[in-house]
């Protein structure tokens, strides 16, 4: 039972690809693209920010509706991790790496809001 955004496990994951998506655009040429760096870091960074304001509105709807967003942010990273591909800001191997985090953590999203539409807990600190 977690008491803190900072113990889901899903919380967890979706800040460390926050991470690897910064060390990412910090590199050449990347980093000259600005829309699409800062378009990239800001909806990994709304993953793990849906995941943290749904938690703390302590209601399973409310956080319900939180982790839709956040998994639609990580979906938007997604689409922007080919972006970057194709335009070679990153290898294949960097993609491939970065795109089945964002996956698992996409399924790891979707899972928890299951587990929450059936939970008779309705408070976010019994997730």
């Amino acid at each position: 039972m977690a008491l803190r955004f900072e113990e889901l496990e899903v919380w967890q994951k979706a800040r460390a690809f926050c991470s690897v998506i910064y060390s990412l655009t910090k590199k050449e040429p990347f980093a000259k693209d600005f829309e699409l760096k800062n378009q990239i870091n800001r909806s990994s960074a709304s993953t793990m920010d849906n995941i943290a304001e749904g938690f703390e509105r302590n209601n399973n709807k409310e956080f319900i509706h939180f982790l839709f967003i956040a998994k639609g942010s990580i979906g938007e990273s997604r689409s922007q991790l080919y972006r970057a591909m194709d335009r070679e800001y990153i290898t294949k191997d960097e993609f491939e790496s970065a795109f089945n985090e964002a996956e698992v953590i996409s399924k790891h999203i979707g899972n928890f809001i299951s587990y929450l539409k059936q939970s008779e807990l309705k408070g976010a600190k019994h997730a």
